[in-house]
């Protein structure tokens, strides 16, 4: 065995354990660390793979943005794991019934959609006018065929995720009864007189006399 496939083998381990551990962690964010651990290996193992267009993508878009803001997010949540934890039995036997159905349909998909695939050629060599090779970059390859044969899906994704921002932005800015905003129009037409006033005292005040110096004066007269 030689080390790519001993590195292949880790990974993968490494990989099934952070998914098991996914699932089955009790504290939430020990379930999104897990995740972060599962995507990281699935990343290594593309690399493997040659794909570094995809581990790379996996590496920037999941780790390094969803995963992120999943994590933060299920820290600042409140989340009573005892309330979660009641009505785990009570649902069990319906989740159990929907995570068999789905692992027979990944099943049909992967097993029916690998067995009538033959096993990847390697690319040939590139060579230039002058004979020499030319480095092949699946990465220019996967640009060049999404830009060119898929340009309208990808600018269809694109607008999609576009408004599902703007949406997502639309539905925090809803005017609520105990919102306070500041109108923006309103500071730029202030002036300095309606927020400033300015008021003359004297820079020295005459020392007030004590009471009682007052009341023997008063007695004398």
């Amino acid at each position: 065995m030689d080390a790519k496939t001993g590195f292949f083998y880790l990974f993968s381990a490494v990989l099934l354990f952070a998914a098991f551990r996914v699932v089955t962690a009790r504290n939430p964010v020990h379930a999104v660390l897990n995740l972060i651990l599962a995507f990281s290996q699935a990343s290594a193992i593309w690399l493997l793979l040659k794909a570094e267009f995809l581990a790379i993508a996996l590496v920037l878009v999941y780790l390094g943005a969803v995963l992120v803001l999943f994590l933060f997010v299920v820290m600042m949540l409140d989340i009573r794991i005892d309330d979660v934890r009641r009505g785990f039995w009570r649902h069990f036997p319906l989740a159990a019934v929907i995570g068999a159905v789905i692992t027979f349909e990944m099943a049909l998909v992967v097993i029916g959609g690998f067995s009538g695939v033959d096993e990847p050629k390697p690319v040939a060599d590139l060579v230039n006018a002058a004979g020499q090779v030319i480095p092949y970059s699946n990465t220019q390859a996967l640009g060049k065929l999404l830009y060119t044969e898929y340009l309208y899906p990808i600018e269809i994704a694109a607008v999609i995720l576009l408004v599902a921002m703007i949406t997502a932005i639309a539905l925090t800015l809803r005017k609520r009864k105990d919102n306070k905003a500041i109108s923006v129009s309103d500071q730029v037409r202030v002036r300095a007189q309606d927020r400033l006033s300015m008021v003359k005292m004297p820079s020295t005040q005459a020392p007030v006399a004590p009471v009682e110096e007052t009341v023997v004066e008063e007695k004398k007269a």
